[in-house]
C-alpha cells in the first residue's frame, strides 16, 4: 500500500503543486490549508508523514506539531517562509524531522520526504541491542528503554542517538552527524544541537548534568563509554 502524506498549507497553489509530485511518485495525499483541519486529518487518516507550514490560521503549524507530538513520532517536514535559523530550531525542538525555507524545489522536497519515510521503515540490522548503562536500544525495533520504560523518540532522534552510540567515547562533530543523517539531508549544523536537546529531554536523568550524551565543547558530541 502506497504511503499517505498529509500536506496543511494555507497557500493552495502551493499545496495544490507539492500534492500533483507526491501523486507522481505513487503517494497518496491529504492536502488542507489551516491548523484545525490538519490536525483533525492527522487523527482521522493517520499519516505515515506530514509537511507542516509554520504560518497557518485557526493554529499555528507550531502548535499543531506540539500536539502531534503528544501521542506520535510521525515524521514532521516544516516548512517556513522566512530564512530564520531561530524558526528552524524552534520548530526542530518542538518534534519537527527537517525544514526547508520557501521558495524550495518541489523534487527537492519529495527527495526529503523519501529519506524521511525510510527511515521510519525500521530497517533491521545485525546488532540490534544496544545497553549503556540503563539505557537500551534495539536497532531492529527501533525502540529505546530507559530504566525498562519505553521512550518515544522520533526518526532523526533515533538515527542520532544510533551514531553515537555505536561508537561510545568516540566523539563526533556536528557535521559529521549530520553527514550519517543522509546525503539527501541539508541543514545547519547547529540544527543537530536542537535533536541533541530534544534527545537529551528524553533519555537523561538531569538535564543539568548529562550521563549519556555528552557536550565535547569546541568539537561535538558522544555518547559516553560503556567502560
Amino acid at each position: 500500500m502506497s504511503k499517505k502524506i498529509l500536506i496543511a498549507d494555507d497557500e493552495k497553489r502551493i499545496a495544490e503543486i507539492l500534492q500533483a509530485y507526491l501523486e507522481r511518485e505513487g503517494f497518496r495525499v491529504i492536502a488542507t490549508y489551516d491548523g484545525k483541519t490538519a490536525l483533525a486529518k492527522f487523527h482521522e487518516e493517520n499519516p505515515d508523514l506530514i509537511i507542516l507550514d509554520l504560518m497557518l490560521p485557526e493554529i499555528s503549524g507550531w502548535d499543531v506539531c506540539r500536539e502531534i507530538r503528544k501521542e506520535s513520532h510521525v515524521p514532521i517536514i516544516m516548512l517556513t517562509a522566512r530564512d530564520e535559523l531561530t524558526d528552524k530550531l524552534i520548530g526542530l525542538e518542538i518534534g519537527a524531522d527537517d525544514y526547508m525555507t520557501k521558495p524550495f524545489e518541489s523534487k527537492e522536497l519529495v527527495a526529503r520526504v523519501k529519506v524521511q519515510l525510510r527511515r521510519s521503515e525500521y530497517p533491521p540490522s545485525p546488532d540490534s541491542a544496544l545497553v549503556i548503562d540503563q539505557l537500551e536500544i534495539d536497532q531492529e525495533r527501533r525502540l529505546v528503554k530507559i530504566d525498562g520504560k519505553t521512550v518515544d523518540l522520533t526518526a532523526t532522534e533515533f538515527d542520532i542517538l544510533i551514531s553515537l552510540a555505536v561508537s561510545p567515547g568516540r566523539v563526533f562533530s556536528r557535521m559529521q552527524i549530520l553527514d550519517k543523517l543522509g546525503e539527501a539531508y541539508e541543514g545547519y549544523e547547529r540544527t543537530i544541537d536542537s535533536h541533541i536537546k530534544n534527545l537529551r529531554k528524553k533519555i537523561e536523568p538531569n538535564l543539568e548534568s548529562p550521563t549519556y550524551i555528552l557536550t565535547v565543547h569546541g568539537v561535538g558530541y558522544k555518547m559516553k563509554d560503556r567502560g
